[in-house]
């Protein structure tokens, strides 16, 4: 995927989001994602730094999903994105390693 393609994917998912916030309680749900202060229109931020962000709400709208409304998602579905989330950040982390060592 491009890196154009991900910005965008990114910022359905904030729409996504800020839809649940509507009707949920999510606060607890997206402190990683906050804590990022990555947001789409963070242009210059690397693709991997998107993918991570993708990966971290994507989670944590699952999260909010199963929470909400039990049984609508397959607990397999928020442990694979949770798992996704953290496979992205070693990814993340080796990238700067390497930009770093550089």
């Amino acid at each position: 995927m491009y890196k154009d393609e991900m910005i965008q994917l990114h910022q359905f998912l904030v729409y996504v989001l800020k839809y649940l916030e509507n009707g949920y309680e999510i606060k607890s749900e997206c402190e990683e994602y906050i804590s990022l202060n990555i947001s789409p229109h963070h242009i210059h931020r690397t693709k991997a730094e998107h993918k991570y962000a993708i990966f971290v709400l994507s989670s944590a709208i699952s999260e909010i999903i199963a929470k909400e409304n039990a049984g609508t998602l397959p607990s397999n579905v928020v442990n694979g994105l949770s798992e996704l989330a953290k496979r992205s950040r070693k990814e993340l982390i080796k990238v700067d390693l390497q930009i770093e060592a550089k």
